[in-house]
């Protein structure tokens, strides 16, 4: 096959971004994209010129010139599309996180073991060359035996107002990050402390605090501020320090990439995730989406992140939830 047919279930924010980078990938056929709102939908499809539209998924998925889809709904909603997208026989890539409890998660690893297609969560930190190239010197032995990792991934409250309604900021964003944990130590999570801040009142908190202990001795701390004031530069504030025996790793993914300065101030432009470049959306995102159409034309399960991988990140993230709830000591 030259081309593969594609299709995106769901077409909020990130769900139109993976429209606008797959509607460009040139082994790639976008033929059908799905939302329940109409408006929007055709609105999207014609934008990126994709021919068929669906307010219901498995009508989607009945079309069988699509074999592999994108499921961008939010996190409450992954159980239903991906179960019946494997059962459809597509091959599915899944953003994260994976699902909203650990029980739904179990249920999507064992459908997608039992499952010939490709299957993959949407872990796009993997993907973020500086990221990447701390797992490699990690692994070639750089830095010794990780002893403390610290990440911040803080965003604006303005950015955060509308999304606190749907999900937290310590799974919302510290997934990423405890993924990342996770990737880099080979360990599994003992124990879980967080503390959170409710500021706005809203269904969710606006701040997160989370303390891992993993089986190695090692600890992590996860900062994730959803209420940097409006005048910020960062859209994201990313940052960890990984410290081991003989060395430690910076990354800073936001001020030293590209500063502006114009009559607004000064801000920090995304240069990494999924930046527009000469017309075309690039970045980790798109590097992303183009490994697992590389995995589907070359048969071979992704091995970037694993589906088990994904599911510990989610189980530490739930488990850092409800610490903060009870203000206990979680133990996994």
């Amino acid at each position: 096959m030259d081309k593969i047919g594609y299709g995106v279930i769901g077409l909020g924010f990130f769900g139109e971004k993976h429209t606008e980078v797959l509607s460009k990938l040139l082994n790639v056929k976008l033929l059908g994209v799905c939302r329940r709102s109409v408006k929007p939908l055709k609105e999207i499809a014609a934008k990126y010129g994709v021919p068929n539209t669906y307010t219901d998924y498995n009508e989607l998925l009945a079309n069988k010139e699509i074999e592999a889809v994108s499921i961008t709904t939010m996190w409450d909603q992954h159980l239903g599309p991906t179960l019946a997208a494997l059962k459809a026989g597509k091959h599915v890539f899944l953003e994260k996180p994976m699902a909203s409890t650990v029980e739904e998660c179990k249920e999507i690893v064992q459908a997608a073991k039992a499952s010939e297609k490709i299957f993959m969560v949407g872990h796009i930190c993997r993907f973020n060359p500086r990221y990447a190239m701390a797992k490699k010197e990690i692994s070639e032995g750089a830095i010794g035996k990780i002893v403390s990792i610290y990440a911040r991934r803080n965003i604006p409250a303005t950015v955060s107002e509308g999304v606190l309604k749907k999900i937290g900021p310590i799974i919302g964003d510290g997934v990423h990050d405890t993924d990342l944990m996770l990737w880099y130590t080979g360990a599994k999570v003992k124990t879980v402390y967080a503390n959170t801040v409710s500021v706005r009142k809203l269904a969710n908190p606006d701040i997160g605090w989370t303390m891992y202990k993993f089986d190695t001795g090692a600890v992590g701390v996860c900062e994730n501020v959803w209420f940097l004031p409006e005048k910020t530069p960062f859209q994201i504030d990313e940052r960890m320090e990984i410290i081991g025996t003989k060395g430690t790793i910076q990354i800073h993914d936001t001020s030293p990439n590209l500063s502006i300065c114009d009559k607004n101030g000064l801000r920090f432009p995304d240069t990494t995730y999924w930046p527009m470049l000469h017309g075309i959306r690039t970045g980790a995102l798109r590097e992303e989406l183009s490994y697992f159409v590389h995995c589907i034309f070359e048969g071979k399960k992704p091995t970037i992140i694993t589906p088990e991988e994904s599911l510990a990140a989610v189980e530490a993230c739930l488990a850092a939830e409800e610490s903060a709830k009870t203000n206990k000591i979680i133990t996994l």
